[in-house]
């Protein structure tokens, strides 16, 4: 067995983190180790295995700083080296090796590159057939190193591993005695299930292998020999495995009992561990509008009549909910996900009980963001909150993390069960991103609450969470969760009412779904009250927002909206900036509800100082009396807000504090009131408007730019997300925009922001470039060609390579990345194309939007690669038509004009397909009549929609088709006319039918900017006409004559019927 050699003398790669000066200590020691590794070789002897143990054991403790300049290639190099010096009849050695490799890839966050991991993974995978059943653990948790972010390069071992003999499933079966190795072997599962993007998913066979097996897990009870932790870190691995095969893997859940199985475990593991409850839920949900069964366990009488002792209270003795003091940021947050923050007591009515003693105060540490896609180093181990990005650093094996001082086991416990709840409903909101919405409501009852009847228990609900739950991360999932079933509910929610008294033997459905309007509306009234984490609070007014923009108040009794209206104005002038916003745009949904609705004006008439300045519990965070000193001189706004008389000119009170706050100079301080978020609000500030851009002089705005460009190397990452997207508005001033220095330095600013770690600053630097290169365009456009001529083709190659690589990145990346690949290809001059250097990189960015198009990628992302396409067709100089790329470019767009889902995406699509002006652009007489037939397809299918969220959208698609087929016609040469008439014969009625109303009518192009006038639309059906009357179609061919006289009548029909209303412009020469 030869060693494998192992370059120590490899210089010091730059790490992925941030740059940053290496750590000479960390390298160094790995550097010198790796040394005395490589100059060993097999050896049976005691004393080789002896210097073997103790190398391992110095590799593991060596102390490997977040900044260690360690290379990837040589942490794998090195782990090949140590298992070639194992043999695997040395069950303590194969141990130690296996450790070793579990410990360096999760401390120095390595992903095994392709060379190294064949030999890996066949090496552990023969350990595990070869060894003792004790050593598995620590095989396993190689196993899961190794496979993490590497599910697509593992594709020969997947029978093995996966099979219906496969090691994993065996291991992971109920029939396994030892419990850690049964969740260690669930664990690889999950890093298998983990997909990376721009790389292919797990084949659809072992997706299901993997599903049924975490769905078994899920649903079966925690068995005798295993302990309440391992049993929570069980849970986790199976959840996020659920949820990686949902995000990355794509995985459609068609089959009713298959979905109904996964909400029914979903639905158990969410209320998992929450203290006083225990639900006992069936193994299937079926859709139903019927409430569904629930199973809880009763309550101990005890508990039940300490908790509702107190029948009736004063209102006067409404306990005042007292926000936290802040501690220390870390000690807040330990003490958060350990469970400590005390919760109400589950009452036997299911009610939120606001006591004095009996209320609960969460941590004033909540979420910022909640990273749904379950990546990061996190995911290694498995055991991490999916909502923490930096969560990786506080995974430990030791239980020092949870001495006695900070908790002991209770608090340990607790944590973890708090993560599988959180778990639970990542993998839920994962869910209903993955399903329909109509789907979605068939299991409304089962998830949103209803009014229970008098003396009747509520049952358990997302409100269950959101109003009950210890933890902070845990209430804010469960709001976004309940926010996205929301979302989208406008027309389900219209059919409820409750204007009326219903005296019937039962309940309609109208009246149920009115009834779970209200509860939704009653307890999200009391976690506001409730709620002292402002990040928390924030995602409960959200959710408000969500629900008020979707009920229909018309249809339902009054006060509902008074109600939230009373009790979210004092929250415009909380103290975090992120509350005040969201509570503006509460708000603001109020008042476009159904308007003009009584209700809303007479609130619009009441005086600002009402509910402004009361003292009561719905005010936990006001700002300083002082606040309204720093408004311009003048009446205040309560002394000119006062209800005026009707007819008054005054603005409202609403009126006037949206502007007085646009006008008032930004606050010194941070306003952030928790620890967490102190740091983002300071680092998340609007950028300079053009205005004062504008008005400063010379030196200040060069100033300006400087710090920007200076602050894009900050090692910190929410700085650095901050500066992009600065930068993508500053290089929108029309006063920077020409100059080509700042635009190129921008650039190469946000190109190097394009490879950060992280994904917010990739996020934030994929829009600054879609902004950037809208500049370009724009300067295109101005008669001066002198920018053109000055930007650098060196820098246009570079930005077209990172627009190529980030449109394989996340959606949140991906969307704004296609948008600017689309700009930069409207962008090349004719001086590029023709240069050898852009051929492949300009196909490579053509076959990167056409993959873009098609793919399962969200709407967003497809509306700009369509939109994007369309720009690459503007281009003169692009050979389209004649290029290889034309019909495959065609084609993805005719694929999503007749078939996508989205109408908006296929409005976009048949915009791109109208954008070539001339006929030879179109290519092939083959190829156009694809193009023509998919048209008219469309045009026939442009009703067919199962989700009545595209309905509004019908006719924007229809006048889209027809001033794409009215162009496609004027532009037709004699051989395409045979194609054309035969798609006439067959659905000429239709055609014509579609195209008079497109003639007549003034529908909105709701999705392609401003739409053509009536006497544009006329004009354009005469040129085509005209371009008709011009063919030289050979003698005797009747296809000419036959579209001439489909358009002439439709001209005839269309001033026929208009002659009541005068006739249109241009027609009164026919």
């Amino acid at each position: 067995m030869a060693a494998v050699q192992v370059a120590g003398s490899v210089p010091c790669r730059q790490p992925r983190e941030t740059p940053r000066e290496a750590t000479p200590e960390g390298s160094s020691g790995f550097r010198r180790l790796s040394a005395r590794l490589c100059a060993l070789r097999p050896d049976d002897s005691s004393s080789a295995r002896t210097e073997i143990h103790l190398l391992f054991d110095q590799l593991i403790s060596e102390n490997y700083t977040e900044g260690s300049c360690v290379a990837a290639e040589d942490v794998s190099a090195l782990l090949v080296q140590a298992c070639q010096l194992v043999p695997l009849n040395q069950n303590h050695l194969v141990s130690k090796v296996s450790q070793l490799i579990h410990h360096l890839l999760n401390r120095l966050q390595v992903i095994v590159d392709e060379q190294h991991l064949d030999f890996l993974l066949a090496y552990t995978i023969s350990a595990i057939h070869q060894c003792s059943s004790w050593t598995y653990m620590e095989i396993l948790q190689a196993l899961a190193a190794l496979v993490y972010c590497n599910g697509s390069k593992c594709q020969k071992y997947l029978p093995e591993l996966l099979g219906k003999t496969g090691l994993l499933l065996k291991l992971s079966d109920l029939a396994q005695s030892d419990p850690e190795v049964r969740r260690a072997a669930v664990h690889c599962m999950a890093n298998l299930c983990l997909s990376v993007p721009g790389q292919p998913y797990l084949e659809e066979p072992y997706q299901n292998i993997c599903f049924q097996a975490f769905l078994t897990i899920l649903q079966s009870p925690k068995s005798s020999d295993m302990d309440d932790i391992t049993f929570c870190m069980l849970l986790q691995n199976a959840l996020k495995g659920i949820q990686s095969l949902l995000n990355g893997g794509r995985m459609k859940l068609t089959q009713t009992d298959e979905l109904g199985a996964l909400l029914a475990v979903l639905k158990k593991s969410m209320f998992h561990g929450l203290p006083g409850l225990n639900i006992e839920m069936p193994t299937v949900l079926y859709p139903t509008p019927l409430p569904q069964y629930d199973g809880r366990t009763p309550i101990k009488p005890q508990q039940s009549e300490s908790s509702t002792s107190r029948p009736t209270l004063n209102k006067k003795k409404k306990s005042k909910v007292k926000p936290k003091k802040i501690q220390q940021g870390e000690e807040e947050e330990e003490k958060e996900s350990s469970g400590e923050v005390e919760a109400a007591p589950v009452t036997g009515t299911g009610r939120v009980s606001l006591h004095e003693g009996n209320t609960w105060c969460p941590s004033s540490l909540g979420v910022q963001s909640l990273p749904l896609d379950g990546s990061g180093a996190a995911g290694r181990d498995g055991v991490s909150s999916p909502f923490s990005s930096s969560s990786w650093k506080r995974v430990s094996s030791s239980e020092s993390d949870y001495s006695d001082a900070e908790g002991g086991m209770q608090s340990k416990m607790r944590s973890y069960q708090a993560k599988v709840r959180q778990g639970a409903l990542v993998c839920f909101l994962s869910t209903i991103k993955s399903i329909e919405k109509k789907v979605l409501y068939g299991y409304w009852s089962a998830f949103i609450p209803d009014t229970p009847e008098l003396g009747s228990p509520q049952s358990v609900s997302l409100m269950t969470l959101i109003l009950k739950d210890p933890s902070p991360k845990t209430r804010a999932c469960a709001l976004q969760v309940l926010s996205a079933v929301l979302e989208g509910s406008k027309q389900f929610l219209s059919v409820a009412e409750d204007t009326s008294d219903h005296r019937r033997a039962f309940t309609p459905f109208s009246v149920m779904i009115a009834s779970s309007i209200r509860e939704l509306h009653r307890c999200l009234l009391l976690a506001l009250v409730a709620e002292s984490s402002s990040q928390t609070l924030t995602q409960i007014i959200k959710c408000l927002a969500n629900l008020v923009s979707n009920a229909p108040y018309n249809r339902l009794k009054l006060s509902l909206l008074t109600k939230v209206w009373n009790q979210i104005k004092p929250y415009i002038r909380h103290k975090d900036v992120n509350v005040r916003v969201s509570s503006l745009t509460l708000l603001g949904a109020i008042v476009s509800t159904h308007a003009p609705l009584p209700e809303v004006q007479l609130l619009l008439q009441q005086p600002c100082s009402s509910g402004l300045s009361s003292s009561n519990s719905a005010t936990p965070h006001l700002s300083p009396p002082d606040w309204w000193k720093k408004a311009p001189a003048g009446p205040s706004l309560e002394e000119t807000s006062v209800s005026s008389p009707k007819g008054s000119s005054e603005p409202c009170w609403l009126i006037r504090f949206c502007i007085s706050t646009v006008i008032l100079p930004k606050e010194d301080s941070c306003s952030g009131s928790d620890a967490s978020s102190a740091a983002g609000s300071t680092y998340e500030p609007s950028p300079m408007r053009l205005e004062a851009f504008s008005s400063l002089p010379n030196d200040r705005q060069i100033l300006c730019i400087t710090v920007l460009l200076g602050l894009n190397d900050s090692k910190n990452r929410l700085v650095k997300a901050a500066t992009s997207r600065a930068l993508g508005v500053y290089v929108l001033f029309p006063c920077l925009r020409q100059d080509v220095i700042f635009v190129a330095d921008t650039a190469n600013a946000i190109l190097m922001s394009l490879e950060d770690k992280s994904l917010n600053v990739r996020a934030k630097a994929a829009w600054s470039l879609g902004n950037l290169t809208d500049t370009l365009i724009v300067n295109m456009e101005t008669p001066d060609p002198s920018f053109q001529e000055e930007f650098s083709g060196l820098l246009l190659l570079k930005m077209l390579r990172s627009a190529i690589e980030a449109s394989k990145d996340k959606d949140k990346v991906k969307s704004n990345a296609v948008r600017a690949l689309g700009n930069l290809l409207h962008f090349l001059q004719p001086s590029h194309i023709e240069k050898p250097t852009f051929a492949e990189i300009i196909e490579e960015s053509i076959q990167a939007l056409i993959s873009t198009v098609l793919t399962e990628a969200a709407m967003k992302v497809r509306w700009n690669a369509c939109y994007a396409m369309g720009n690459v067709f503007k281009n003169p100089a692009l050979p389209l038509g004649t290029a290889a790329w034309t019909s495959q470019a065609y084609n993805a767009l005719t694929s999503v004009v007749t078939s996508c889902k989205n109408f908006k995406v296929r409005i976009r699509s048949a915009a791109a397909l109208s954008i070539p002006g001339k006929r030879e652009q179109y290519g092939s007489v083959d190829q156009y009549a694809r193009i023509w037939n998919a048209l008219v397809t469309a045009l026939q299918k442009s009703e067919d929609t199962t989700d009545f969220l595209e309905f509004k959208y019908c006719a924007s698609l229809r006048t889209q088709i027809c001033q794409a087929l009215i162009h496609l016609l004027s532009l037709a040469s004699a051989s395409d006319l045979p194609c054309i008439k035969e798609t006439l014969e067959l659905n000429g009625n239709m055609v014509q039918s579609y195209i008079l109303q497109f003639l007549k009518s003034g529908a909105e192009g709701e999705d392609t900017g401003a739409p053509p006038s009536l006497q544009e639309r006329d004009q354009m059906v005469r040129m085509a006409l005209k371009h008709m009357g011009n063919v030289q179609a050979p003698t005797g061919d009747t296809a000419r004559r036959a579209i001439m006289g489909f358009l002439e009548e439709i001209l005839a029909v269309c001033l026929d019927s208009s002659g009541s209303q005068g006739a249109l412009p241009g027609l009164t020469n026919q």
